[in-house]
């Protein structure tokens, strides 16, 4: 094709027409640019679908991610709804109300004792994160959603922290030394496993008498109830949080 050209402007050139040669060179040059920025075009197109699709993927995953962590979410509401009515329920006995059952007293103390922290499912935004490619997520919306629910998560990490803490110095080192853990935690196995693990024993008044006397733990079970019904607060406003980046995400990917 160049020899083709390179031809005719000879052809030209040596008839005398150079007039006609000097369209037919600018006419030329025209050409070549504007198949090179049709070149550019194509390549900028086959760029931005490679980046879309690669967003596409990111954002599939992130979808996932947050459906996964609503999932744990409710779980962990439901677990922590049980040991803050069991953290109340010891904060009675302290108060004065009899206990009846030794075995249930026990199971309420443990289920505090034994709290859990709270992970969120967000392999994906971290990913995003240190690899530098979040700016790849076009919708704004999203990338700021995203951002709040990682400031709301570092806030329950921080409670979190702070109630280990408290915990620590309130629960923790006063059953070291005045309760048998031993048999406390082998009743709580028997109970929870009904009856496959540990050894129900024969639990009574002796066996927390100092325990319910000590103003430490009272203050240790008031606290926990306190914040796990706080981190549950907490947990369903990231998931509300979380539901609107899914609707988002949603309206995205059927653009």
């Amino acid at each position: 094709m160049i020899k083709f050209f390179r031809k005719i402007r000879q052809n030209l050139l040596s008839e005398g027409k150079t007039g006609k040669y000097l369209k037919y060179a600018i006419g030329e040059i025209v050409l070549v640019v504007i198949g090179i920025l049709i070149a550019l075009q194509i390549n900028n197109w086959n760029e931005a679908r490679k980046t879309r699709t690669k967003e596409v993927s990111y954002l599939t995953n992130i979808k996932s991610d947050l459906e996964l962590t609503n999932l744990e979410i409710d779980q962990y509401i439901s677990s922590r709804k049980q040991r803050a009515i069991a953290a109340n329920s010891v904060v009675e006995h302290y108060n004065g109300k009899p206990v009846t059952d030794w075995n249930e007293f026990n199971r309420h103390t443990i289920d505090v004792y034994t709290w859990q922290r709270f992970y969120q499912i967000d392999n994906t935004f971290q990913e995003l994160m240190n690899s530098g490619n979040f700016e790849i997520i076009s919708n704004d919306s999203i990338k700021n959603g995203l951002l709040t629910v990682d400031q709301l998560y570092k806030k329950l990490k921080y409670t979190e922290d702070h109630f280990r803490y408290d915990a620590e110095i309130t629960l923790y080192e006063p059953s070291y030394r005045m309760t048998d853990i031993y048999s406390l935690s082998n009743n709580y196995f028997y109970q929870k496993s009904k009856g496959k693990e540990g050894a129900l024993g024969n639990l009574t008044e002796d066996d927390f008498k100092e325990m319910l006397n000590d103003q430490t733990q009272k203050n240790g079970f008031a606290f926990a109830a306190m914040y796990f019904k706080g981190w549950n607060t907490q947990l369903l406003n990231i998931k509300e949080k979380n539901e609107k980046i899914i609707e988002l995400i949603n309206n995205d990917l059927e653009e």
